[in-house]
């Protein structure tokens, strides 16, 4: 079980005194994943298509010059376009909800359009009603061994209880196993460290008939430098287990969407964590903050990371169907990202939660 979250004040002087000490980490040598990528963040969900997202907040490996677009095409539902870098199914996906009213959001599929990759999006309300909501979005393809010493990065489409696709920067395998109705361990093999916890994981449903789903990390360990993550899925109508197709994903040392060099400003932390589960480049391990603000709301805060475009994503960490969002879209406190969270029981009321939030910039 964890520990009730402390005060903001007292959280952030601890986060910073830790990063003093542990300052000017080595740095993971640059490597080549991934090989394409794109995130945006959708602020109004009712746009019609093709329309350009917000531009501080999207990025991707296209020639600089057109945007990534999105429109509505249903309530709750929405496409977003990532120009000239299509590749098909192949890669990974994750999408957060930007709410905080207790929406959540899912993949229904990605694919290729001529040269443009498109990701599929159904937003919901508490108990399931489909509704119409921001929400930020990633898709990366990846391939190639990560040499020693580079951090590490997996992931993982899992579909009716198998491994639709992987990755794995360790050149080893990713597994998955149904434990349970609902319940999946998932085994990134040689991407963590012996000494124990690392990195950050981020799980996200997805439905191909867009009924809704959600998923979150039950548990997390470490045996030798596997990486074992127990996801857990629920029906949103009753908060019973429910099983679920899925996307997850492992970075350690490496942004969100597996790059590093650029960006050189990223960052993670999981409430409860341990081990370097607390994390940013260029601080080193203890550098970022959480702290409570009240029932089920919190704020990370990650030091010097808010540079050029960024991006956010967030997992619910623990037992029961309860689940978190990023609550209002960070802000740009003097190069400090300041990301809003709030955590929600099934009936979408407020509820303390664990969690893992990951932070990136583009460069």
């Amino acid at each position: 079980m964890f520990s009730r979250p402390r005060r903001l004040v007292a959280v952030y002087a601890t986060a910073l005194a830790t990063a003093l000490l542990l300052i000017a980490p080595g740095a993971p040598a640059a490597a080549a994943t991934p090989d394409r990528f794109g995130f945006a963040y959708i602020k109004d969900p009712t746009v019609p298509a093709w329309t350009p997202l917000p531009a501080p907040y999207q990025f991707g490996s296209w020639v600089p010059g057109p945007l990534a677009t999105g429109g509505k095409i249903a309530t709750g539902r929405f496409l977003v376009r990532f120009p000239n870098i299509a590749f098909g199914s192949r890669g990974n996906v994750h999408v957060t909800a930007v709410a905080r009213d207790g929406r959540f959001c899912e993949i229904v599929r990605w694919y290729a359009s001529a040269p443009d990759e498109v990701i599929d999006v159904q937003c919901f309300k508490p108990g399931g009603g489909p509704a119409d909501t921001p929400f930020t979005v990633l898709w990366n393809v990846n391939s190639g061994v990560l040499p020693a010493g580079a951090g590490g990065y997996a992931s993982v489409q899992a579909i009716s209880g198998l491994v639709g696709q992987s990755y794995n920067s360790s050149g080893g395998a990713v597994t998955v196993t149904g434990v349970a109705v609902g319940v999946y361990l998932v085994r990134f093999n040689g991407v963590g460290t012996p000494a124990g916890l690392s990195g950050d994981i981020q799980v996200t449903a997805q439905q191909p008939n867009a009924q809704p789903r959600r998923c979150k990390i039950l548990r997390w360990g470490a045996s030798g430098s596997d990486v074992l993550a127990y996801v857990t899925c629920h029906d949103p109508a009753t908060g019973a287990a429910l099983n679920s197709d899925f996307t997850a994903s492992f970075h350690r040392e490496r942004s969100v969407y597996a790059a590093f060099a650029p960006p050189k400003y990223f960052g993670y932390i999981a409430q409860p964590g341990g081990g370097t589960t607390n994390y940013q480049y260029p601080l080193g391990v203890g550098a970022n903050g959480i702290g409570s603000l009240g029932i089920g709301v919190y704020e990370v805060k990650y030091p010097v990371l808010h540079q050029k475009e960024t991006h956010a994503q967030v997992t619910a960490f623990g037992d029961g169907p309860s689940y978190c969002t990023i609550r209002d879209l960070w802000t740009d406190n003097l190069g400090d990202a300041l990301l809003p969270v709030a955590c929600f029981d099934n009936a979408g009321l407020p509820v303390n939660s664990g969690l893992t939030a990951s932070f990136s910039s583009s460069i």
